[in-house]
C-alpha cells in the first residue's frame, strides 16, 4: 500500500500532524486540517483507559468526520490493542488510521513498559502489531524512535520486524529515548530504515520550515514527512510545505490570518469544552504564536494569566499590532 492510499490523500508525499500530549485536541486538530496536513493525530490515547470505558479517554478521540483522523495507542499489552481497537471500530466509523506509539520517552510511560520501552522488546512489539492488525478494518502504522540510548541498537532490524508483523507503515523521530528532545533528529539512520523497508516510511524530527521539510525528503527518501514542535503556533507551515512540494509560491500568512487562527481554535473550544477550560488550555498556543516577535516576553506573561474570552480579545488586538509590526 502507497503512503497517499493509507492516508487517503491524493499527495503522493503526505504532511503529516504529529500526536502531541496535551496539544492535539479536536480544535488544534481542525485548524491544522483547515491549513493544508493531510492528517491529523490524536494525542496519546491509553488501551487501558479505553477498555475501562474512561470518559476522558473518549474525549480526546472527537472526529471531525473528515476521515482524515489517526488515533494513537499506547500500551504493552497485545490483547489490550485487540479490545481497544474493537472498541473504537464499534464506536466510531470515520477513523483513518490506528498507529501504536513505540516513540514516547516521557517517564510515566517508559516505566510502564508503553512507548519506547517497547525497542527493548522486539519480539513483544511484534506481537502487538500482528494483534493490532487481526482485528483492524483500517491501516495499522508505528511510530518509533531509533533507540534507547547511545549505545549500539539494530534499529532497522527492530522496523523490519514491524513490517513482518503486518505494519503498513512507519514513522521514524530520528531520536534515543534518552535523548528526548535534544540534539538533532539523524537522518541518516531513518534513511537506513526506509531502504530496508517495503512499506511507507514517514521521517519526524526537527522539521520547522518547508525548507527542513524538503531537505529532509532529500536526505532520507522518505515517503512523507510528520510535523511536531514545527506546528506549534504556525498551523500554516503546511500549506508552505505543501506550496513548496508542488513548485508553487511560498506566502506567509497575514497578520488577520494569525490572530483569526487564533480565535478560531478558541471558540471551538469555547464550545465543546466551556471558557474556563478552553482559556487555560489556549494559553500555551499564544506563547507559541508570540515567540520571536519584539517585546515578547511581556506578552507571554500577558498570555499565561488570560482568564476569560473578553481578555483574550483584548490580547488579540494587541498582537496583531505586533504582528504588523513584525
Amino acid at each position: 500500500m502507497k503512503a497517499k492510499e493509507i492516508f487517503r490523500t491524493d499527495k503522493d508525499i503526505p504532511v503529516l500532524a504529529a500526536p502531541m500530549a496535551g496539544v492535539t485536541d479536536h480544535s488544534f486538530r481542525t485548524i491544522l486540517l483547515e491549513n493544508g496536513a493531510d492528517c491529523v493525530y490524536t494525542e496519546m490515547v491509553s488501551c487501558k483507559g479505553l477498555l475501562y470505558g474512561n470518559q476522558k479517554t473518549f474525549e480526546l478521540i472527537k472526529t471531525d468526520g473528515k476521515m482524515r483522523t489517526a488515533v494513537q495507542l499506547f500500551g504493552h499489552e497485545p490483547s489490550d490493542f485487540m479490545k481497544a481497537i474493537d472498541v473504537l471500530q464499534k464506536r466510531y466509523d470515520d477513523l483513518l488510521l490506528f498507529d501504536i506509539n513505540m516513540g514516547c520517552p516521557a517517564p510515566k510511560i517508559y516505566k510502564e513498559g508503553d512507548g519506547s520501552a517497547l525497542l527493548k522488546d522486539p519480539a513483544l512489539a511484534m506481537k502487538i502489531v500482528e494483534a493490532a492488525k487481526s482485528v483492524s478494518a483500517i491501516p495499522v502504522t508505528v511510530k518509533m524512535r531509533t533507540g534507547i540510548d547511545s549505545s549500539l541498537y539494530d534499529y532497522t532490524g527492530f522496523a523490519s520486524g514491524l513490517e513482518r508483523a503486518g505494519a503498513d507503515a512507519v514513522t521514524v523521530h530520528g531520536r534515543t529515548r534518552e535523548q528526548f528532545y535534544s540534539g538533532s533528529s539523524d537522518r541518516n539512520k531513518i534513511r537506513e530504515i526506509k531502504e530496508a523497508l517495503s512499506i511507507p516510511v514517514i521521517a519526524n524530527g526537527d522539521i520547522f520550515s518547508e525548507e527542513d521539510a524538503f531537505s529532509m525528503l532529500e536526505d532520507t527518501g522518505a515517503d512523507g514527512i510528520m510535523i511536531a514542535r514545527g506546528m506549534l503556533g504556525d498551523p500554516f507551515i503546511f500549506g508552505r510545505i505543501r506550496n513548496r512540494l508542488e513548485g508553487k509560491e511560498t506566502l506567509q500568512p497575514s497578520p488577520e490570518d494569525k490572530t483569526e487562527v487564533i480565535r478560531r481554535q478558541y471558540l471551538m473550544a469555547e464550545e465543546e469544552k466551556g471558557e474556563y477550560t478552553a482559556i487555560r488550555e489556549l494559553r500555551k498556543h499564544l506563547v507559541w504564536y508570540v515567540k520571536g516577535i519584539r517585546n515578547a516576553a511581556s506578552l507571554r506573561n500577558r498570555a499565561l494569566s488570560i482568564e476569560n474570552r473578553s481578555e483574550l480579545e483584548g490580547l488579540l488586538r494587541e498582537l496583531l499590532i505586533r504582528f504588523r509590526e513584525a
